[in-house]
């Protein structure tokens, strides 16, 4: 078995289709707006989906279930990159909006901003810190896993 791309149950999807085609740039590999179903190349042969949330609730059987309710994220995609100021910055350009600017995380061993799609999904764009930037517990437990 294997993964073969991420599917979002958006309750925008007209909205979402824009985001992601047009501030994230991925090329449309089907659908449309207007359609509620749509694939996207992201990278490596990674795709991600889109499909009306409602839509899916219907065919899984939990569609007389509340659609919304408040609760901490329970997921989020990750899109690493070479330069996140960069593309921090060319996503600005194009209107995203970032809930959490640029940063260093040294406990992460990254640089990291974060931003949501307009179906409120958390979204992290990365780059990896160098090494000598880590911090110590990060750089204990790196060598660790590396040995074993």
């Amino acid at each position: 078995m294997e993964l073969t791309h991420v599917r979002l149950l958006v309750k925008g999807f007209d909205a979402c289709f824009r985001f992601y085609r047009d501030v994230m740039r991925f090329q449309v590999l089907w659908g449309e707006e207007g359609s509620g179903y749509a694939n996207f190349a992201v990278g490596d042969g990674a795709q991600l989906a889109l499909f009306d949330r409602h839509e899916m609730a219907k065919a899984v059987g939990t569609d007389k279930l509340p659609p919304e309710v408040a609760c901490q994220d329970r997921a989020m995609l990750i899109f690493g990159t070479e330069d996140v100021d960069a593309a921090v910055a060319a996503l600005r350009a194009r209107k995203a909006e970032f809930v959490i600017d640029v940063a260093d995380y040294p406990g992460w061993g990254i640089r990291a901003a974060y931003l949501r799609d307009p179906d409120g999904t958390l979204i992290e764009l990365n780059s990896p810190l160098p090494r000598a930037e880590w911090s110590a517990e990060l750089a204990e437990k790196s060598q660790r896993y590396e040995r074993e």
